[in-house]
């Protein structure tokens, strides 16, 4: 009997098969045994030890040194151009030039000096970005070659330091079911040290996912327009409301993180069935064809749920696999981006 853990989101009693399947939010991972293994699997290292607190350093290095050459060579100029400031500023006059738009011309100091002056504007470029980061049990568990904190701490680090590179703010909300943890926008490469070490240092006291509560979170704590990026699976019901009340003040990114085999149950006889965010068990008959069709067509209606909903709101969303490389996917989102921004 092979034990598993895996997605039992919107798969629910099956007509003709003598089983229940219970509603949950998880991710399919060979290894989980119990409702007492569904420990996370990525437990972070202890900082309050001289071990744990040398591993995080060199994590961190790792990280700054990985993205920093990407974000330098790559993205931070994308991610101006697709991310505008505020408005645009007064900064200064100067004398008129060939060339120069008639508009511009400042007729005040114009006849005051006796030559043509014209105004000079410059964005007003200080943006805030969120980065709100699902770290529910349904990311702890996997057969990924990297932890969930790491492939967060990846995303969370060229999003932040293409950030500081246009003189940003970068917060952080990491959020279970609940909004476990909180770092208010700031700059600076200092605070982003600290944004990548909350995250790979964070240990969930929760399990659960409540996607709905971070949006609405967001929207409460964060009165002025930011660009927020929203990293999850997304598989938790009743937050599609709350985004698009978020997305009516901020621009929301989602960037939503899954796992190829999340799509499609396998067929490998009997399993026990295990929820890692409520410790639900059951026995599944996977060789069962019923079975497997059932549970790939409620897989596929979620994902086409979330897929509406995001064209809906008009929203430029990320996808990738957890064992993606996120600078690719960021790249593309940069590129699809100015190329609508320019139609």
């Amino acid at each position: 009997m092979i034990v598993l853990a895996f997605s039992l989101f919107g798969f629910g009693k099956l007509a003709g098969i003598a089983l229940a399947v219970l509603v949950g939010a998880g991710a399919i991972a060979l290894g989980a045994r119990s409702r007492e293994a569904a420990a996370p699997l990525d437990a972070p290292p202890d900082p309050r030890t001289p071990q744990g607190r040398a591993e995080i350093v060199k994590r961190l290095r790792k990280i700054e040194i990985t993205t920093n050459r990407v974000v330098n060579e790559t993205l931070s100029g994308q991610y101006h151009s697709v991310f505008k400031g505020r408005g645009m500023a007064f900064a200064e006059v100067r004398p008129y030039q060939p060339g120069d738009e008639i508009r511009t011309i400042d007729w005040n100091v114009t006849a005051r000096m006796g030559d043509a002056y014209v105004k000079v504007f410059t964005e007003e470029r200080e943006l805030t970005v969120m980065l709100l980061v699902d770290r529910s049990a349904s990311g702890d568990v996997g057969r990924t070659r990297r932890t969930k904190a790491e492939v967060a701490a990846e995303i969370a680090a060229m999003i932040a330091f293409s950030a500081i590179s246009n003189n940003d703010r970068v917060g952080l909300a990491l959020f279970t079911s609940e909004v476990e943890r909180f770092v208010p926008p700031k700059k600076g490469r200092k605070h982003v040290m600290r944004v990548l070490d909350e995250i790979l240092t964070f240990s969930p006291k929760k399990r659960g996912t409540d996607l709905a509560g971070a949006l609405t979170f967001l929207h409460q704590s964060t009165k002025r327009k930011s660009v927020a990026f929203v990293v999850s699976d997304f598989l938790a019901d009743g937050w599609e409301r709350p985004l698009a009340v978020a997305a009516q003040r901020h621009d929301v990114v989602p960037i939503v993180v899954w796992e190829p085999w999340q799509a499609e149950l396998p067929d490998v006889g009997l399993l026990h069935a295990l929820d890692p965010e409520t410790g639900e068990k059951v026995v599944v008959d996977t060789s069962s064809r019923h079975v497997r069709m059932e549970y790939r067509r409620r897989q596929e209606a979620a994902v086409a749920r979330r897929e509406r909903t995001f064209q809906q709101l008009e929203l430029d969303a990320i996808r990738m696999g957890a064992d993606d490389d996120f600078g690719p996917a960021l790249a593309r989102f940069f590129e699809n981006r100015a190329r609508r921004i320019r139609a």
